[in-house]
């Protein structure tokens, strides 16, 4: 009887301390109810730290457990991808940028949010800077504005009027993609504003002017870098500094988070006008009534002046009249400006600006150096593989590729294919693919330089990206990574992705060839590596996100 008993306790216990809900990683504590939001990556420093405040509150609507919210970062267009894919994960409480993200998903057949928004926090849009690099433009006594930025970059000689030769030979400029975040979009359709001399709201017939695309053109043509999320974009220029981008489209609020370095990021608000986004808070309508009321109770909390005032000391604007902006001269903000705000896009004219980004962003030139070597052979080779074929179908149709393989020796498997043309061709020529022999990483590096350097031209963006699970093993021209290496292969304003598979990677030399080149690292597994060749698929404009 007394073993029954303790049996029975200890199923009973069993139960009872029995897995945490997780929702993204983060664990519920055992009797709180859990409020998802999901929100645009500018404002996770602020719902993170909001969030901590009000759970610790422990507040209860009615007979409810005390709430515990649990905050994801995903841009807006991403948000609208997932959401519409997946309608019964929605979040209970959804803040896009603007409440258009909230219509282009209901056109998606997700109707839950629209009508349901209330603006939580605001911040406009602006072209971040490096200050030495805005005075030499002659800000701030000089206005500047968005066509200003794009005719600038694009003439190399009005650059170096500018700058005195003190910096590259060209403006650098970045923005997010504009089919996964909110910041890319409004960038293109602030430019198709600035070019139609106009605040309201301009029309799909408007962008599709060829004196508008133009202008979008020009302006894309200097872009170097294009960033997954605003968060991304603007901690990697806060990081790398002014050896990365001179300038790049991203909210106030982004500039004030990572722009409190030396030099400092100054926010230029364009003369033409801009975007503000309103961040509204949108209640999932769809949803039960507990978790409608537990996502109202927590927009309250961000509205309420504590809210606000966390809002605040995150470079946001509040909208809470009680709470008051900090306006600061050393970070350059202004609490007047914009002084021409631009009406919200519609959903329409969100999808036709993509089309017109795809036609006016460069092609890429890109090489891909995949490892085939032994070590590569089973799960390894099947998921490059997979990864490596949807990354090609995501790529332009003016993009071009060349595949060398190295095992042995470096082999040109691809030479300089169009993708309009030889897509089919590339794909199977990835999916044939064995792994045997050994490593000559430094052989095929080396190859990659020179066969940029062959096909390089001003019309084109240069990419390289390198994937190895190995180090050198039997490399003939270079026996080790020196300076010629290493110049060969960032020649060009080449941009390399570098991906270190498995533990024996040679990490450092991956992690030096990215960083020397801007662009990134990545350390990759079988269950990574899909993911990890999207982001850098929309590093350089590939065919993801909205209207796609």
């Amino acid at each position: 009887m007394k073993q029954k008993i303790l049996l029975l306790l200890a199923l009973l216990l069993m139960v009872g301390c029995g897995e945490e809900e997780a929702i993204n990683g983060v664990s519920i504590p055992s009797g709180r109810q859990s409020v998802r939001v999901m929100a645009n990556t500018s404002l996770i420093p602020w719902l993170n730290q909001a969030a901590a405040d009000f759970n610790a509150q422990e507040v209860r609507v009615g007979e409810s457990d005390p709430l515990f919210v649990v905050v994801e970062a995903v841009e807006a267009g991403q948000a609208v991808v997932q959401i519409s894919q997946s309608p019964t994960a929605a979040p209970a409480l959804w803040i896009p940028d603007d409440a258009v993200w909230a219509d282009l998903l209901a056109e998606q057949g997700v109707p839950n949010y629209r009508g349901q928004c209330q603006s939580v926090a605001e911040s406009p849009l602006v072209i971040a800077m490096w200050r030495p690099i805005a005075e030499a433009l002659g800000w701030p006594g000089r206005e500047l504005g968005w066509l200003d930025i794009g005719s600038i970059a694009a003439d190399p000689t009005a650059w170096a009027y500018y700058s005195g030769g003190q910096y590259d030979e060209n403006l650098r400029l970045g923005h997010t993609h504009p089919g996964l975040s909110a910041t890319g979009a409004s960038t293109l359709l602030a430019i198709v504003q600035a070019a139609e001399g106009q605040a309201t709201a301009v029309s799909v017939e408007n962008i599709q002017q060829p004196i508008v695309q133009a202008s979008v053109g020009a302006f894309e043509a200097a872009v170097t870098w294009f960033s997954p999320s605003t968060a991304q974009l603007g901690q990697t220029m806060s990081e790398r500094g002014l050896d990365y981008l001179d300038a790049a489209v991203m909210y106030e609020s982004t500039a004030v988070q990572f722009g409190q370095t030396d030099p400092t990021l100054v926010p230029i608000y364009p003369f033409e006008g801009t975007f503000v986004a309103t961040h509204p808070a949108c209640v999932d309508g769809q949803a039960t009534a507990a978790e409608q009321s537990a996502a109202v109770a927590f927009r309250d909390y961000l509205l309420s002046e504590a809210g606000q005032q966390t809002a605040v000391a995150n470079g946001l604007r509040p909208v809470n009249p009680a709470v008051f902006f900090n306006e600061t001269a050393l970070l350059g903000l202004d609490a007047a400006q914009p002084a021409i705000r631009f009406a919200p896009p519609t959903a329409a004219t969100l999808l036709a600006v993509q089309d017109v980004w795809q036609a006016a962003r460069k092609p890429i030139n890109l090489v891909m150096l995949l490892d085939t070597s032994g070590s590569m052979r089973g799960d390894k080779m099947e998921s490059m593989q997979a990864a490596a074929v949807s990354f090609v179908e995501q790529m332009g149709d003016e993009d071009t590729i060349t595949l060398i393989t190295f095992a042995n020796t470096p082999t040109e498997v691809v030479s300089q294919a169009k993708l309009g043309t030889s897509r089919a061709a590339v794909i199977s020529a990835i999916q044939r693919l064995i792994a045997q022999g050994n490593t000559t990483l430094y052989d095929a590096i080396g190859e990659g330089g020179r066969v940029i350097g062959r096909t390089t031209s001003t019309s084109t963006s240069n990419v390289l990206i390198v994937l190895s699970d190995g180090e050198d093993t039997a490399s003939v021209y270079y026996s080790g990574v020196n300076q010629a290496l290493i110049d060969l292969a960032t020649a060009n304003n080449t941009t390399i992705f570098t991906i270190a598979y498995g533990d024996n990677a040679d990490v450092a030399l991956m992690q030096d060839l990215a960083r020397r080149a801007n662009g990134n690292y990545y350390a990759g597994d079988t269950a990574s590596i899909a993911l990890i060749y999207e982001e850098m698929s929309a590093a350089f404009g590939g065919s993801v996100g909205i209207g796609r």
